[in-house]
């Protein structure tokens, strides 16, 4: 016997359209239109029946309801159910692959599913993309067959948690991903035949593949791993991430590649026991690499780096910036900031800089010895002109530091003085046969009256300026002077030399009066 919820749905709705139904569902939905009194049969049936499916919903819509019922209609004869009028057990469109899309297609057949459907049969219609979640609509089946289809991507599992009924479910012969289903409870209400070649469920091959992965690849790949990050720490530390990287330590890996291989083309200078680099690190820092030959003991390689470690805490705009060292049994490295500028000596020889930025020179190099000499009393460094180096914006850099035995001041002030007496007069004290004795005799000799055989006449010195080139000679001589015990003091000397730039500062351009680059005889009196 029918049930009675079947009846009143189909009794009543059914033969409203049953005499009128086409051969074409596609051809009933476009022409039919509800009979007049359809409304009060959708009524009459709600009150005897609240369960159905429309008469719960929100808002009822009565062409909607009359195309499901031609969909309906349709779709039972189509499943060969034996009579629709009384009953519509199962949906049934197996090896059907152009009609099943169809119907699945309409999404307000499957809202308002009829509740009498224990089965809906979906195999073998060539159905791809994903699992079909219409047919869950109807919860109150028993009965879902989806195999020898091209189905793909995640099963929805949670979706079919409503479905309390379902006794049969056969997924076979998908492709869906893998998934959890082996450890949830849903598995356990089927057998593994539902699921053969459904891509749900792990292959043995695969599970196998899995488990030697898990107790021997991982392992492995864990150790790999390990053992390239440690290559990275101890080679080539500037790939990692800068919380890891050693603070002012380079390998010979990471110098190699900064120049090329120690190519020719960035070697710069190349002499026993030394040669100097023009390197670019892995952040485009462009560096001076001074390279250190030669096997040392343990106890010289361990000096050699705490001197660097002091070495990379000077920080003065007048000192050329360490920015770390290699060490290794075979060489040593110092890696500084690199410095297109030329050296006080290039830039005296060719340009013939005019007394006040000699004077600013003169300046800068006496903050940079104040600083250390303050500050970091155990570092020397090379006062020569051919080593102090000019930035990109014409400061002196000091630069080739050592820790090791504080200099005397008396040495610090006396090397001062023959680098002043060198900027003045553009002479070299390489150029005299006793060397540094035989230039400041030259230069005391010739002290006062005949300075114009002195000081460099590519200044063209007016007289107020040249009084005051004649006050920085007799800075140098006193700087030199190793008959006095007492010298001035680097804090003197910057006052003095101060002084002088601001007076130099405050002279405005005047005509000259007398060009000392060609006799000067009007100071020869000046003491």
């Amino acid at each position: 016997m029918a049930s009675p919820r079947f009846l009143l749905l189909f009794t009543t709705l059914s033969l409203t359209v049953s005499s009128a139904i086409s051969g074409s569902v596609i051809e009933d939905l476009a022409n039919l239109q509800p009979p007049s009194d359809f409304n009060t049969t959708i009524m009459k049936n709600c009150q005897h029946n609240p369960s159905l499916r429309y008469c719960n919903s929100s808002s009822m819509d009565l062409k909607e309801i009359f195309k499901f019922t031609i969909v309906a209609s349709h779709l039972c004869n189509e499943s060969k159910n034996l009579n629709c009028v009384h009953s519509f057990d199962n949906i049934d469109l197996r090896n059907r692959p152009k009609m099943a899309p169809l119907y699945l297609s309409y999404s307000f057949f499957w809202k308002y599913c009829p509740l009498t459907i224990l089965s809906i049969d979906l195999s073998n219609i060539s159905l791809k993309g994903s699992f079909p979640k219409e047919v869950i609509c109807c919860d109150q089946i028993q009965a879902l067959d989806l195999s020898l289809n091209g189905l793909t991507g995640e099963f929805p599992i949670e979706s079919f948690a409503p479905l309390t009924n379902l006794t049969f479910l056969n997924l076979s012969y998908n492709y869906f991903s893998e998934s959890k289903i082996s450890d949830s409870k849903f598995f356990k209400r089927f057998n593994a035949s539902s699921f053969i070649h459904s891509g749900i469920l792990p292959s043995d091959r695969t599970y196998t593949i899995k488990a030697i992965f898990l107790l021997v690849g991982f392992p492995i790949s864990v150790i790999l791993m390990a053992v390239c990050f440690g290559w990275l720490c101890f080679q080539r530390p500037d790939y990692l991430p800068r919380m890891f990287q050693r603070k002012h330590k380079f390998t010979p890996s990471m110098l190699r590649a900064a120049t090329n291989g120690f190519s020719r083309k960035n070697q710069m200078v190349r002499s026993e026991g030394v040669e100097i680099y023009k390197g670019i690190l892995r952040d485009s820092t462009q560096v001076r690499i001074e390279i250190y030959r030669g096997c040392i003991s343990r106890e010289k390689r361990k000096e050699f780096v705490e001197e660097c470690k002091v070495l990379v805490e000077l920080c003065h705009k007048n000192l050329v910036q360490v920015l770390g060292w290699c060490r290794n049994r075979n060489q040593r490295a110092i890696v500084t900031e690199w410095t297109d500028g030329e050296t006080i000596e290039m830039w005296l020889s060719g340009s013939a800089p005019p007394w006040k930025q000699r004077l600013k020179i003169l300046i800068g190099v006496v903050d940079g010895m104040r600083y250390l000499q303050e500050h970091w009393p155990e570092v020397v460094y090379d006062l020569r002109i051919n080593s102090v180096l000019l930035s990109d914006n014409h400061e002196p850099l000091l630069s080739r530091f050592q820790v090791g035995d504080q200099y005397s001041n008396n040495k610090k002030i006396h090397e001062f003085g023959i680098f002043l007496l060198e900027i003045i007069t553009n002479r070299r004290s390489q150029e005299f046969e006793r060397g540094e004795a035989g230039f400041i005799e030259h230069v005391r000799d010739n002290y006062p009256e005949n300075l114009h055989k002195v000081i460099d006449a590519r200044m063209k010195l007016p007289e107020n300026m040249f009084d005051q080139a004649k006050h920085g000679i007799e800075l140098g001589l006193m700087c030199t002077d190793q008959s006095i015990s007492k010298h001035p003091s680097l804090n003197q000397i910057s006052h003095m030399i101060n002084k002088v730039y601001e007076s130099c500062l405050e002279f405005a351009p005047q005509n000259h009066k007398r060009s000392h680059g060609d006799g000067g005889k009007g100071h020869k009196h000046v003491q």
